[in-house]
C-alpha cells in the first residue's frame, strides 16, 4: 500500500552541543507535492534537509521518509532520494555525459540502461549539445542543470534541493524553474530550501517559514500572505534622516483615515482607516501595510507629506517574513 506522506517529522530536533539548530519542528510533505522551507541563512533549513537525506542524525523526535526511518534504513532511504546540494559537486575532469553515467553506477544501475537514461536526462536538462564537453567549461546555470539531471538518474521518489538557484543570473534561474515545474507535473515530490521569496512563490505549493530552528508559519504562499499581511504595500522614501520620524506621523495619520469602499480590513481585523495595519521601518525606506495602498498614498499627499519616492505593490512572502520576524532576510 503506498505511503500517504513522502515525509513526516514530529518534534524533530538537532543539537550541536549547547546550540539547537532545529528546535522540535513538526511537518509533513505529501506525495507529489512541491514543499518549501523558507528562511534566512542559519535558520535550520539545511540541517533539516541533512536529516531527511539520512546523512545527519537527529537529537530527538521522529521522522519517516517514504515510510522509512532515515536513521534505521539509511541506504534504503538514500536510494529513493535525489539530492541537489547548495554547491555543485560535479567531477570537473569528466564530460557532462560521463558525470551522469558514473553517478548512476553508484546505484548499481546497468550501463546499457544508463546510456539510454543519460540521453533522456541530457534532453530534459537542455544539455544534449554539451554532452561531450568537460564540466569545467560549463556556465553556472548549465552546471546546476547537470546537477539536477544527475540526481534524477536513479528515478527518485523525492528530490531534495538545497538553495537550488543561489548564484545564478535571472535567465538561468527561470530556465531551472521550468525544469522543476516539469518534474512537479510528472509527480516527483520536491522539497526545497530557499531564502529567495520569488522562488518560494513560484515553486512551492506549500511551505513552512523557519527562523532560529522553529516554524514561524505554515501554508500556501497565497494563504500566508492573506493571513499575515495586508493586500497591498506602499513603499516610501523620505530620506535616511527622515524615515524614522515620519513613521509615527504616518501611523497616526493612516489610523484615522476613512476606509475605502473596496479596501480590505487590516490583518488585525480592524476596518478603520484605509485597511491600515502598520508601518515597517527599514534602513532605506518605510513600508506601509494597507488594504488599499493607493488610498493610503492619497491620504499622505492630502496631509501635505511629500515622500521622495513612492511605490504601490501587492504583498509578498518577504512582507510575511518581515511581519513574523521583524527583520529582513539574510543573503
Amino acid at each position: 500500500m503506498p505511503v500517504e506522506h513522502a515525509i513526516r517529522a514530529t518534534g524533530l530536533t538537532k543539537r550541536y552541543g549547547d546550540f539547537t539548530a532545529v528546535d522540535g519542528i513538526d511537518f509533513t510533505v505529501n506525495r507529489g507535492e512541491s514543499f518549501g522551507l523558507l528562511g534566512p541563512n542559519g535558520a535550520g533549513k539545511s540541517t533539516t534537509m541533512r536529516m531527511i537525506a539520512a546523512v545527519a542524525s537527529r537529537s530527538a523526535g521522529t521522522m519517516s521518509v517514504a515510510g522509512l526511518d532515515p536513521e534505521q534504513n539509511g541506504p534504503e532511504v538514500r536510494a529513493r532520494l535525489g539530492v541537489i546540494p547548495q554547491q555543485d559537486n560535479l567531477d570537473e575532469e569528466l564530460s557532462v555525459r560521463e558525470n551522469i553515467i558514473m553517478y548512476g553506477r553508484y546505484f548499481g544501475l546497468p550501463r546499457r540502461w544508463l546510456n539510454a537514461k543519460t540521453e533522456e536526462l541530457l534532453e530534459f536538462a537542455q544539455l544534449t549539445h554539451k554532452a561531450t564537453a568537460r564540466v569545467e567549461d560549463l556556465s553556472g546555470g548549465m552546471k546546476r542543470r547537470l546537477t539536477i539531471a544527475r540526481a534524477l538518474v536513479n528515478e527518485p521518489e523525492i528530490l531534495l534541493l538545497d538553495e537550488p538557484t543561489t548564484g545564478l543570473d535571472p535567465q538561468a534561474r527561470h530556465i531551472l524553474w521550468d525544469r522543476l515545474f516539469r518534474l512537479r507535473e510528472s509527480g516527483t515530490t520536491l522539497v526545497l530550501t530557499t531564502h529567495h521569496m520569488d522562488e518560494a512563490e513560484q515553486l512551492c505549493e506549500r511551505l513552512i517559514v523557519v527562523d532560529q530552528g522553529r516554524i514561524m508559519a505554515e501554508g500556501s504562499p497565497a494563504g500566508l500572505i492573506r493571513d499575515h499581511s495586508t493586500r497591498e504595500v506602499l513603499e516610501l522614501r523620505f530620506g535616511l534622516d527622515r524615515n524614522q520620524e515620519q513613521a509615527q506621523q504616518l501611523t497616526t495619520l493612516l489610523s484615522s483615515a476613512p476606509a475605502p469602499s473596496n479596501g480590505r480590513a487590516s490583518s488585525s481585523g480592524s476596518a478603520s482607516g484605509v485597511g491600515f495595519s502598520h508601518v515597517e521601518v527599514l534602513p532605506d525606506r518605510l513600508l506601509v501595510y494597507a488594504g488599499s495602498a493607493e488610498s493610503a498614498l492619497e491620504q499622505i499627499h492630502a496631509a501635505g507629506l511629500r515622500p521622495m519616492t513612492s511605490l504601490v505593490r501587492r504583498s509578498s512572502l518577504e512582507d510575511v517574513f518581515l511581519r513574523l520576524t521583524g527583520r529582513t532576510l539574510v543573503d
